[in-house]
């Protein structure tokens, strides 16, 4: 019998597992390797595992992303044994390949091992490079996230956003470009979603068909899966550098001066409350990491988010994390319960990821009762819209405050907005350093101690010339960096300006 009537035979068991073989290109070559789950049997090396049929399905995104519909015959050897390999060690080892209790280095050896064995009994001739590449990005697609692998190895680039099997898109540089690389089909997509959401214990599915989570670098990935997502499931990447940024990184970047950084630097240090303003992908969780490198060692820092992100180096830190509901509607715990539950752990710090629902009450109270020095980010497009949104937030507790109690409790307790804003040309900047300064009858007061000077333009490849001018206003709080010995020189608010030339 023919290896193509065979391997229909076996689609029939395995589900998808045989799409990524080609019975075109096999229909006259008896001398095929015979499957890994055969020869583990005959050797009685391995004892049959189970196989979920949803998961049988081989994720060799590794040719065939590269290569037009209908192409299989114009297929490699190398492309055929890689396709092979994949197909058999999922046809092997089935579901386990995505469950998030085994330990991985013993399925990577696993997984090395079945490989070998593969590559031992091919009659493909090959190279000791091309051996090492194989078995290199088969374990990519098998254990890793497959086509994705190389893009997260990029430094250059910040974002992914897989829009469907067929798109993905990066964002390099502050610019969004699309990439060549592409998975298989929506299975294949499907079975990277999984693995990601499975090792941080969430899920997703039909009944659940939006989750957010983290790789194990704390990357932040947020996916929606049909029948949610028309033109196939969606996968969002907002990768995180290796080595977290530091202050000296951002000064570098032009995202601010260094008289600004000293400004932060002393307003974190004097414990004042400071909220991190700006849109979607504009920098906030960065600069939020930046501004939590200031507080002293010796303090006890409490940080809750949605999912972990934030990068702290401190030694006396506690993380906390929400989590969603179980399959029964059971169990969910919110920002908000953290943040009550915060207040009685002796915090001396408390950062929030980012305040976005009903937890903003919580906060500010925490913040009016002697738990000083609070960090929290916050959406908003400029300082007067963030007080605006936190007003609003407020609202969402349901606690049905009037309107002056609400923005007394926001000038009492917020001291500083720090406003960062992606501009037209990819570069991320402080645009507006603005204290919070009282209230005029039912008026919050601003006061903007640096804004971005749009005035000097742009150049002639699209770059804002602008930097961040000190307005020359002397923030109140100012006083309280002499009463805690706090030197800051003049020139920060505009005494002098030599930096600027």
């Amino acid at each position: 019998m023919k290896l193509s009537e065979r391997l229909g035979a076996r689609r029939a068991d395995v589900g998808d597992a045989g799409d990524a073989y080609s019975a075109a290109a096999y229909d006259d070559d008896e001398s095929a390797p015979a499957s890994l789950a055969t020869r583990a049997a005959e050797a009685g090396a391995f004892p049959p595992l189970p196989t979920a049929p949803s998961a049988a399905a081989p994720a060799s995104g590794l040719t065939q992303r590269s290569r037009p519909a209908g192409a299989v015959q114009a297929l490699d050897p190398v492309g055929k044994l890689k396709e092979q390999a994949t197909a058999q060690l999922f046809e092997r080892m089935g579901s386990r390949l995505n469950e998030g209790t085994l330990d991985e280095e013993l399925i990577s050896g696993l997984v090395r091992e079945e490989l070998n064995v593969i590559i031992e009994e091919s009659a493909t001739p090959l190279t000791s490079e091309e051996r090492r590449r194989i078995i290199r990005e088969v374990e990519d697609d098998v254990l890793g996230l497959g086509p994705l692998e190389a893009l997260l190895a990029d430094i250059t680039i910040t974002e992914i956003m897989v829009n469907g099997p067929d798109t993905v898109y990066v964002e390099q540089r502050g610019k969004l470009t699309r990439s060549p690389v592409k998975f298989d089909n929506e299975a294949h997509l499907r079975r990277v979603i999984d693995r990601i959401v499975s090792k941080v214990g969430r899920r997703i599915d039909e009944a659940s068909p939006l989750v957010d989570a983290r790789l194990m670098d704390g990357s932040r990935v947020n996916a929606i899966i049909p029948p949610l997502a028309i033109n196939g499931s969606t996968l969002t990447i907002r990768k995180f550098a290796k080595d977290a940024l530091g202050v000296n990184d951002l000064i570098g970047f032009g995202t601010m001066t260094p008289d600004m950084a000293d400004l932060l630097r002393a307003c974190v240090q004097a414990r004042l409350n400071i909220l991190v303003s700006g849109g979607t992908g504009t920098g906030k969780t960065t600069l939020l990491n930046v501004l939590s490198s200031f507080i002293p060692s010796n303090e006890r820092i409490i940080t809750i988010e949605d999912a972990v992100e934030l990068q702290l180096q401190q030694d006396h830190l506690v993380r906390l994390e929400s989590r969603p509901s179980n399959v029964e509607g059971r169990g969910e715990v919110t920002i908000r319960d953290l943040v009550k539950n915060s207040l009685r752990m002796r915090p001396d710090r408390i950062v929030v990821g980012e305040c976005r629902g009903a937890e903003a009450l919580d906060m500010l109270q925490a913040m009016n009762t002697g738990h000083d020095g609070s960090l929290s980010t916050i959406h908003a497009n400029a300082p007067r819209d963030a007080i605006a949104r936190l007003e609003t937030l407020v609202l969402m507790a349901g606690m049905d405050l009037p309107l002056r109690a609400i923005r007394e409790q926001i000038t009492s307790a917020v001291d500083l907005i720090v406003q960062i804003q992606r501009l037209r040309d990819g570069t991320r900047r402080v645009v507006a350093i603005t204290e919070v300064h009282g209230m005029e009858g039912q008026t919050v007061t601003l006061q903007d101690i640096f804004l971005f000077d749009y005035s000097a333009g742009i150049d002639a490849n699209g770059k804002f010339l602008g930097r961040p001018v000190a307005t020359g206003v002397r923030p109140r709080f100012a006083e309280r960096f002499e009463e805690l010995g706090i030197y800051l020189s003049p020139r920060v608010f505009g005494g002098n300006q030599e930096w600027l030339k």
